[in-house]
């Protein structure tokens, strides 16, 4: 129902893009306009997620560095029978996260300082494998694509407010009132469809993503906290870039709290709900997974020292205090000489 949905938005969307065109300037204009939004899609296609990656400062990690962190995502992509993404860190307090990429094989996932500082192990196993259900989903590409409609379709009305109005042979049929189709109502639709797309979205990944960790609690527990941590903690680099504000698996922006249609995700008591009522399906033998996936270290992964973990666990009192020589220079790792932005 969710892919009938989507792929129904989109059609949606294409034809109201189509629409406005023709109500500026005609078929000519609608042309003209369609081979820029091609031009914006390709571009989008191929350098997305570099864009948005670099947005946000993001700092790529590995298994030296981050072995942890790395070691959950490798855990879930191979459960979900996808490529191994790319894993990225972003210096942030916020605590959030998402997935960006134009399919599997180019797909990255990207976490905050925040968050890995926040939430438990669980948790955040339970928050990678929502991001992979959208890299499986192939989300990233739709909310690229839908993105850059809207965006196309908001540019036909700034252009129909210089120039619409002034040109009398674009066969526009309803004349000035087209006009103002195109200027105001055209732009708010486009952005009501991108918001549908995108909690419709958010919805699948919360129940595939719960799927794949085998735990839908560990994702419920984790939005609550990455909501109220959104909701105390500014996020400078997301508002600075609010066009990527439906990426992430709690909007980011200040002053995002209602589940209306101006609200690039649902509501976090809804979904939180929803994945309750999949713990109880589970509970009752609904298909749950034979077992969820174990988020600690392969047992091949080096020992870590008490305070190693990128969670900041304190060590109990009975537990020696790391040496001098082994300094956490990161909440994320423990190795000075790893990636630098």
């Amino acid at each position: 129902m969710n892919v009938i949905r989507t792929a129904m938005l989109l059609a949606l969307m294409t034809a109201l893009f189509m629409g406005v065109g023709y109500l500026i300037g005609g078929e000519g204009g609608m042309m003209i306009a369609f081979l820029i939004a091609a031009g914006m899609n390709l571009f989008s296609y191929w350098n997305s997620d570099k864009m948005v990656l670099r947005m946000h400062n993001a700092v790529e990690v590995d298994e030296r560095n981050a072995p942890e962190y790395y070691g959950i995502v490798k855990a879930l992509a191979e459960r979900a029978n996808l490529p191994m993404p790319r894993v990225y860190l972003i210096d942030n307090p916020q605590p959030n996260a998402f997935a960006t990429g134009r399919n599997p094989q180019n797909a990255a996932v990207a976490a905050t300082t925040g968050l890995l500082q926040r939430l438990s192990r669980e948790e955040v196993a339970g928050v990678m494998a929502h991001e992979l259900a959208h890299v499986q989903n192939r989300d990233t590409l739709t909310m690229t694509i839908t993105a850059s409609i809207a965006g196309a379709i908001s540019m036909l009305g700034n252009f129909a407010f210089f120039m619409g109005g002034s040109n009398r042979e674009n066969n526009n049929p309803l004349g000035a009132i087209g006009v103002l189709v195109a200027i105001i109502v055209a732009p708010l639709a486009a952005m009501i469809v991108q918001m549908a797309i995108s909690r419709t979205r958010e919805y699948a990944a919360d129940r595939r993503g719960a799927e794949i960790c085998g735990q839908p609690m560990w994702l419920a527990s984790a939005l609550d906290k990455i909501a109220r941590g959104a909701q105390a903690i500014r996020n400078d680099n997301a508002e600075r870039s609010p066009a990527t504000a439906h990426m992430f698996i709690i909007n980011p922006l200040s002053g995002e709290k209602m589940d209306n249609l101006f609200s690039t995700h649902p509501d976090t008591a809804n979904r939180i709900a929803a994945l309750q009522r999949m713990a109880q399906e589970f509970g009752g033998g609904g298909g749950a997974p034979a077992r969820p996936v174990d988020p600690r270290p392969a047992p091949s992964a080096p020992p870590r020292s008490p305070q190693t973990g990128p969670w900041g666990t304190a060590p109990r009192p009975e537990q020696p205090q790391p040496r001098p020589s082994q300094p956490q220079t990161n909440p994320w790792g423990r190795n000075p000489t790893g990636p630098r932005r």
